[in-house]
């Protein structure tokens, strides 16, 4: 006869999400972020509660912003842990949707609760809930449908039995790996069953490889074999693989120049010899003319997304051929590329010993040192003056701060091209950028999250302030927390990059920056002070100089330390970069306008689909 216990169905989960292990003993999911309200107060809250000791319960602010700590937390652990994040159901579940998106971008785990209608529709229609006046079925949280790996909705306790099973073997999945989440009814929550003792086991999740077919196998070195060009692109997949070994292997073997994306930034030591550096939109000259000239392109672990290709015309060689290796087929196939279908690690393991002694000819020493003869004076301190530092300014005065421990992390606005472009990551896991979702308020409560995933890292986060105004509550968290991380502010009142976006399609200055918005004269709002009434250590600098003294006192400072800076939010590095396609008017009263729009039928002439 089979041993049971009677659990309500919230305390089964907990019981259920605390037992599952990794391959190294550790709980899978690390821990538990929570805002509690109706939805989830009585039922989740009373089962974490009582399972405080083996799932610990953090208390947030916002609950996007809890979730992007949690994905971040993933992220800088290469997936390796996840955590979970519950809410009340409404607005408190909605407000979760947009890092769920974020995660699904970047093929990351987090396990999302949000509390749900009634199932047995007694109270209907119950507080915060949202009717669809021809489906019964419906609740808000069915917009974390298409912005889930996995997604199921708990109307019954057992359910519990096939569900919880299926969100780990997706969280665990290297192909499928991205958020879950399971939509819990709250009445639910609290009813009572009898689950198999069994179900409550240690469950170790190990992390599995997948080796490539031999037919593609041996495609692909053929074609490989016959280049006279080659380059790889090295995407997020090779640190999610813990594949950095294995891809400085590779290109050592065979003399194969590598180009990083965004999240494949810091693969490669930023001085290797084969490190080309940045690629695309926001990418630098060595990699950007190697890949127009290449004619096979060695995709590892990439999604190939637009400010990667340049919106596919970078790859400008009329003969190119693309191969993609690849964890997820929907990846490995993109655009017409020669799949191979594996772990990035063992992929490059086995490839390598396909292509046998294979060397191609080729030296990038020269290509990088012009690279770096433009843009390192951008980087350095403003000889003495009035006129306010440049974004390229600060993050030199922040590299210049930075040790073989530092983390330099980001997400959206001016920074992330300028660091793509300039920051020089020494090792692995030094470079922590969003930029597949590209989410403004990610940055502060992302930077608690890599804290909280290595505790003895020094992580700088890079915001602007308008990415500081979207989301900044998590602040407190830390504070309260007293988790350590500095934060960077730049402030050029505004929107900077997407108002040189504007700029640049012909558009008139408008909306973006504060002195170009109604009312925006009168917005003078102080950064330091903020921070400080949130509980962070904070001062505001006037200069590059005293952002580089103000840096040095970090490692003193106990929670979040915010140094303000203002900056001037027009220039950018120029040399480096290829086209986007952003969609121009194709009629306009400016003449700006037309200028740019035959600008960009130009570059449409350049762009291919396969």
């Amino acid at each position: 006869m089979t041993k049971t216990i009677r659990l309500t169905a919230a305390q089964a989960m907990v019981r259920y999400v605390a037992a599952q292990l990794t391959e190294d003993n550790q709980p899978f999911i690390a821990c538990c972020w929570a805002i509690f309200g109706h939805g989830n107060v009585a039922g989740i809250g009373e089962a974490l509660h009582a399972s405080r000791d083996s799932l610990t319960t953090y208390r947030g602010h916002n609950e996007q912003t809890m979730a992007h700590a949690a994905i971040a937390y993933s992220k800088q652990l290469r997936r390796n842990r996840a955590m979970m994040v519950t809410s009340s159901i409404g607005p408190g579940a909605l407000n979760m949707v947009t890092a769920a998106g974020l995660a699904h971008v970047n093929r990351l785990p987090v396990l999302l609760v949000p509390g749900d209608v009634f199932a047995n529709r007694g109270p209907d229609p119950v507080l915060q809930q949202v009717e669809d006046f021809g489906d019964g079925t419906v609740s808000v949280n069915d917009a974390f449908k298409p912005v889930s790996r996995y997604f199921d909705r708990i109307t019954r306790p057992e359910q519990l039995l096939t569900a919880l099973p299926r969100a780990f073997r997706t969280m665990t999945d290297p192909a499928d790996c991205g958020p879950v989440t399971l939509s819990f009814c709250q009445d639910v929550q609290a009813e009572a069953f009898d689950y198999p003792v069994s179900f409550f086991e240690p469950t170790i999740w190990y992390t599995r490889r997948i080796r490539p077919d031999t037919g593609e196998l041996g495609r692909v070195a053929d074609l490989l074999k016959s280049a006279k060009r080659p380059v790889i692109v090295a995407g997020g997949g090779v640190h999610y693989a813990e594949a950095t070994q294995a891809l400085k292997t590779f290109a050592e073997a065979h003399n194969i120049p590598v180009a990083e994306t965004q999240a494949g930034k810091s693969a490669l030591p930023w001085d290797h010899p084969l490190n080309l550096g940045p690629i695309g939109v926001t990418g630098g000259e060595p990699a950007n003319d190697v890949c127009a000239e290449a004619d096979v392109i060695l995709g590892v672990g990439t999604r190939f997304q637009d400010f990667t290709t340049g919106s596919w015309g970078l790859f400008a060689n009329a003969d190119r051929r693309i191969i993609s290796l690849n964890v997820a087929a929907y990846d490995a196939a993109k655009h017409g590329a020669m799949p191979l279908l594996a772990d990035a690690r063992v992929g490059l393991e086995e490839l390598g010993t396909a292509l046998e002694a294979k060397r191609f000819d080729g030296d990038a020493k020269a290509m990088k040192a012009d690279w770096f003869g433009k843009v390192d004076p951008l980087t350095d301190a403003p000889a003495e003056g009035n006129a306010l530092p440049t974004d390229m300014q600060v993050v030199g005065a922040v590299q210049r701060a930075a040790n073989e421990n530092t983390v330099a992390m980001c997400a959206a606005g001016t920074m992330p091209g300028e660091l793509h472009k300039l920051w020089k990551a020494g090792r692995p896991g030094s470079y922590h950028m969003e930029y597949g979702f590209s989410c403004m308020g990610y940055e502060i409560a992302g930077a608690m999250g890599i804290k909280m995933a290595e505790p003895e890292r020094d992580v700088i986060c890079f915001t602007g302030d308008g990415t500081y105004m979207m989301a900044n509550s998590e602040m407190a968290t830390a504070a309260m927390m007293g988790i350590s991380f500095t934060v960077v502010v730049t402030d050029n009142r505004g929107y900077g990059c997407i108002n040189r976006l504007q700029m640049g399609t012909g558009g008139a200055e408008f909306n973006n920056l504060l002195d170009h918005a109604i009312g925006g004269e009168n917005s003078n709002i102080d950064f330091a002070k903020h921070a400080e009434a949130m509980g962070a250590t904070s001062l505001k600098v006037t200069s590059i100089a005293e952002l580089q003294e103000a840096l040095a006192k970090r490692d003193g400072i106990k929670g979040p330390y915010v140094v303000v800076i203002d900056t001037d939010p027009y220039p950018s590095t120029e040399p480096g970069g290829t086209w986007w396609d952003v969609g121009v008017p194709e009629v306009s009263e400016r003449s700006e306008v037309n200028a740019a729009h035959a600008n960009y039928i130009k570059n449409k002439q350049n762009q291919r689909a396969n």
